[in-house]
């Protein structure tokens, strides 16, 4: 194996890109559901949302989990990330950017349903929780099913 010389050349680097390749958006994308014959579960997990505190400018955090069960049609990922990201420089309260992304969500793919909880870090040593939900009319979801325990316990 040849040894490498010390006086070799660095790699090069990536060369920055003209444009950002990605930028926040306040955007939604949707795509047609591939099975809109059955209800299904799309999870969507965010545990690194951030936003700054409408009254003293300092960031809020959060964790967010988002449950849709889509009808014609689903957000596309990139887009939800994008949008995710627009709110990093905006002062919002937790209880309206909560409710605003819902609605936007809601606005975009009209789902069966819709369950976004927010779990907002401390702030002031008091965390906060945010659930919002919305049902499409007439819809129903079906009954669980409950399976017995695989160990037999």
């Amino acid at each position: 194996m040849p040894k490498k010389s010390l006086s070799q050349a660095a790699p090069s680097q990536r060369a920055k890109p003209k444009e950002a390749p990605s930028a926040p958006t306040d955007r939604l994308d949707a795509f047609p559901n591939p099975s809109p014959q059955r209800d299904y579960v799309i999870r969507f997990d965010v545990p690194e949302f951030t936003c700054l505190c409408p009254l003293t400018g300092q960031p809020d955090f959060a964790h967010f989990r988002i449950e849709i069960v889509p009808d014609q049609w689903c957000v596309e990922l990139k887009s939800l990330k994008m949008y995710f990201w627009h709110y990093r420089n905006q002062g919002a309260f937790h209880e309206k950017v909560t409710n605003t992304i819902a609605s936007h969500i809601v606005d975009t793919i009209q789902p069966r349903f819709l369950r976004i909880h927010a779990d907002w870090f401390v702030r002031g040593g008091i965390r906060t929780y945010v659930t919002v939900e919305h049902r499409k009319k007439g819809w129903k979801p079906p009954v669980p099913v409950v399976l017995p325990d695989a160990t037999g316990a």
